[in-house]
């Protein structure tokens, strides 16, 4: 079964414009800092966007730029990103941002291979970097992502860094910096990775949900017009 994906992400798109906006995005609106959006986007990975967004408030008050979060301990960043999965290494990579920037002008590079030379940076933070604060063309592939794109059918592949692959080769350049937004939306909020919402979602009908075990849902609490 051959999705119509342009369909696909249209749909998607208008069902999740009223959800909440992903942590990395709103800060890029509300700041367009590339400094920010690089720090957040470390913080971010294996933490809730509620929890993230709290710890990047914490942090950008106390060190607002490069240069201000040059003069923290490895401790004190501790502290102010804690509750963050894994905040004891995201610490140590924020301590040691200053200096591996140094090679940049103090500046966050603009391209994949430099950004994958700073600590804690791999190609889903980096593609999110460039995409949210450049506007370039990249693919952010997150877990969301993959796990949607491989249940859908429109890839087959094993590995996030497979399906990056994939979906540079295939997806129209026009969806590359949103399909990130998009399908991490749609994840956190309908498509859930256990118990999906497939009997609310807009596109239960098309979508083939590959290896997906949708929620059971009594008879009569089904949505009308939904199939059994």
């Amino acid at each position: 079964m051959k999705i119509d994906i342009e369909k696909f992400i249209k749909i998607i798109g208008r069902e999740v414009k009223d959800f909440a906006v992903p942590v990395v995005d709103l800060i890029a609106v509300q700041t367009k800092d590339p400094f920010k959006v690089l720090v957040a986007t470390i913080l971010s990975a294996r933490t809730k966007d509620e929890t993230t967004a709290k710890a990047a408030a914490r942090l950008f008050a106390a060190a607002p730029d490069l240069k201000d979060l040059g003069k923290l301990s490895e401790e004190k960043i501790q502290k102010l990103i804690y509750p963050v999965g894994f905040y004891k290494a995201k610490a140590g990579y924020l301590k040691k941002l200053p200096e591996a920037l140094n090679q940049f002008a103090s500046v966050v590079p603009r391209d994949l291979d430099s950004l994958l030379k700073l600590p804690g940076v791999g190609r889903k933070t980096a593609n999110l970097v460039l995409a949210i604060a450049f506007q370039k063309e990249a693919i952010c592939v997150d877990t969301h992502v993959h796990r949607i794109m491989n249940i859908w059918g429109y890839v087959r592949t094993k590995t996030p860094f497979e399906t990056e692959m994939a979906l540079r080769r295939n997806l129209p350049k026009r969806y590359w910096l949103e399909i990130n937004s998009i399908l991490v939306a749609f994840g956190q909020g309908l498509c859930r990775p256990v118990r999906p919402h497939c009997d609310i979602c807009p596109i239960d009908r098309l979508c083939p949900q590959i290896n997906v075990t949708p929620r059971r849902i009594p008879p009569s609490r089904k949505a009308p017009g939904k199939k059994p």
